[in-house]
């Protein structure tokens, strides 16, 4: 396989309550998952391709289970990334170069029996895990934004954390609330549902684990 590896920040939302039942080998809330998740690589390489400060954002959707397939799945790219910057980030997301589902995007795609052509786009994103908050603006396709959860009793902000030392996606994340509109190929409208904010950490091989 080609040697490659990506580090950034990620922020996701699905249709799920906020405690996913998915990260914990449950079916989804509602009975079917859809949803999406964008990155921003700080730090990344496809052989010898560089991908720091791109953006990438995948959206999905199953009619079930993820593990069940017969989802649909779509990638959209940075615009900024040149001719071969696109085709090696339309490769790893879709889990080109990658061993068998060690990484969610590998999973993600064999478990679509629809995958759209991919879109490029100029991705606004902003985020920060520690506070919770996140907004993404892909013009034409998506707007997304991320907050703390809320305590209906005190009114305070709630922070809860999913700790996977061997998951496929992150080691750690902040969930918080999230809402999004979609339109196009696969669409969303999501309000105030489960918000994942992580580090995302991925190589060929699996998640590159920083944690001890």
């Amino acid at each position: 396989m080609i040697d490659w590896s990506v580090e950034g920040v990620a922020f996701g939302n699905c249709n799920c309550d906020y405690g996913c039942p998915c990260q914990f080998e449950r079916r989804p809330t509602h009975g079917h998952c859809r949803g999406f998740e964008v990155v921003r690589i700080d730090k990344g390489h496809f052989g010898d391709v560089p991908l720091d400060g791109l953006h990438l954002a995948l959206l999905y959707a199953w009619p079930g289970a993820i593990f069940e397939g017969g989802g649909a799945m779509q990638a959209i790219i940075d615009e900024r990334a040149n001719e071969r910057q696109r085709e090696v980030l339309v490769t790893v997301v879709h889990g080109g170069e990658t061993e068998e589902a060690k990484t969610h995007w590998w999973v993600f795609h064999a478990m679509s029996s629809t995958v759209h052509p991919a879109l490029f786009r100029p991705i606004e994103f902003e985020v920060d895990i520690e506070r919770r908050r996140a907004r993404v603006v892909i013009p034409g396709v998506l707007e997304a934004s991320g907050r703390p959860i809320v305590s209906p009793a005190t009114g305070e902000e709630h922070r809860v954390r999913i700790d996977i030392p061997n998951g496929i996606e992150f080691e750690l994340a902040e969930i918080g609330s999230a809402s999004t509109k979609a339109s196009g190929s696969i669409a969303l409208e999501l309000e105030d549902t489960y918000g994942q904010f992580n580090i995302l950490r991925h190589s060929g091989t699996g998640v590159v684990h920083a944690r001890t």
